[in-house]
């Protein structure tokens, strides 16, 4: 067929058991559905609940509570004379199960390595991403009022409570996965669940590589930045892997330091032996008890950290932070919400400002200037796939404006198509500015070699 010519000769009939297997698919699913929001269900789960101590049930483990639901489950369709069948019977006990000790009909999702990202949006639809891409699932909850008791569990966990009240709030799972959550009537379309999931596999720079998400000559620079105590500060979008590259780059700081990590709710993988770990802390229901990021930050200085990590950046403790980097915590490192690195050390400004509004900003300018070596932009692209796209190295300042000179950067190919995006890491030759103490720790010729390559 010629191009820019139309093909007129009729579409072949897909065969009939091409479409078979996707029936056969989705079948289990639409009678999963049908069976857990059933009278059926409700009365075992009824039973069950009836029957069972649930404070001693949670003390023992999930094998040996399914027994008894089990049992339970049997003497009640007895009793009802309800027509259930054997394998429906475990879609049940399991779907009990799962409201008991995780997360309800969602609970695969999180066993399911593939899986990064959970979003349920009210009972009926729950998406997750793979690799990079949003996808709809089959999974449904039996109503509103069965996410929000999952959401008031996972919050009760750590801690924290989340009602009409209170209808946000920030919490983690058991394995570290973190959560946020929204319910109404802030959340107009039903409760919803947002679950960032613990990446179960050691995420490292090497492994990173590999996958494309940098360069193995990145992967150089960013080894040694961390040897060389550069301050650092990871800028990039909502999902775009800030948290994924702090922690890889966090395996290359020595053992022997003290490192303080500050986040709103903990997901940081430090390997090191002598990692101090501090959370934020919602205020009660009184309006006082609360922790903010900033009192964790001005605590961290008295407890003599060789390092500081805070998880993000995002009000008034950016004050602090900068303070800290500029009093001798060198090595520090934090992530930001920007789509730049120029519009990273902007937002660092606002948030100074919104800490003390009588600094000049000449004067916030400098301390930036100061504290901050590198700024590392991540972007998840439309292919899904998250790439480091710049290195930037702050300079110094000229006037007013902090000068940044960038050393690395991702040049996208003219010609890709939608879905596949190619390119090349490339450096700008340009010799850093921190090459100097690069040369203090000994590790300047392999600095200026990756810069080469």
């Amino acid at each position: 067929m010629k191009f820019g010519m139309k093909d007129h000769t009729p579409p072949k009939p897909a065969p009939a058991s091409a479409s078979r297997p996707a029936a056969r698919a989705q079948a289990p699913f639409d009678s999963h559905e049908e069976l857990i929001r059933s009278e059926r269900f409700e009365t075992i789960r009824a039973a069950v609940f009836a029957s069972m101590n649930l404070s001693a049930a949670l003390m023992k483990s999930r094998g040996e509570v399914r027994a008894g639901i089990d049992e339970i489950a049997r003497h009640a369709i007895e009793r009802e004379q309800l027509k259930i069948t054997g394998s429906e019977q475990v879609q049940i006990v399991d779907a009990i199960l799962n409201d008991m000790f995780g997360v309800g009909p969602i609970e695969p999702l999180l066993a399911d390595d593939t899986v990064t990202d959970i979003l349920v949006n009210g009972a009926d639809q729950v998406y997750v991403e793979r690799q990079g891409k949003l996808e709809l699932t089959p999974l449904k909850f039996r109503d509103d009022a069965h996410v929000v008791n999952v959401a008031q569990r996972i919050a009760a966990a750590v801690g924290r409570r989340v009602d009409e009240s209170s209808p946000m709030v920030d919490a983690r799972l058991a394995d570290g996965s973190r959560v946020n959550v929204v319910l109404p009537p802030i959340a107009m379309r039903g409760p919803s669940i947002s679950i960032r999931k613990f990446a179960k596999r050691d995420i490292t720079l090497a492994r990173m590589a590999q996958q494309g998400n940098l360069s193995p000559a990145i992967l150089q620079v960013l080894k040694i930045a961390c040897m060389c105590r550069l301050n650092v500060v990871i800028s990039g979008g909502t999902g775009s892997g800030k948290t994924t590259l702090l922690n890889a780059m966090s395996q290359h700081i020595e053992a022997h330091e003290r490192i303080v990590t500050i986040e709103d709710a903990a997901e940081l993988q430090l390997q090191q032996p002598h990692v101090v770990s501090l959370e934020t802390r919602p205020e009660n229901t009184e309006g006082t008890g609360g922790v903010s990021q900033r009192d964790l930050v001005r605590n961290a200085l008295r407890m003599r950290p060789d390092r500081i990590i805070l998880g993000e950046i995002r009000g008034p403790e950016a004050f602090d932070v900068l303070q800290a980097m500029n009093t001798g915590h060198d090595g520090s490192m934090t992530t930001i919400h920007a789509n730049t690195p120029r519009d990273a050390i902007s937002r660092l400004e606002s948030m100074v400002m919104m800490a003390n509004a009588n600094l000049q900003l000449l004067s916030i300018r400098r301390q930036i200037a100061s504290a901050v070596h590198l700024i590392v932009q991540i972007e998840r692209m439309r292919d899904g796939m998250r790439r480091i796209t710049r290195i930037t190295e702050i300079v110094g300042m000229e006037g007013d404006v902090v000068i940044s000179q960038d050393l690395f950067a991702f040049r996208q190919n003219a010609g890709a198509s939608l879905d596949d995006v190619t390119g090349a890491f490339e450096s700008t030759s340009i010799r850093p500015a921190f090459a100097a103490r690069a040369a203090y720790y000994g590790v300047e010729d392999a600095l200026i070699e990756a810069l080469r390559t």
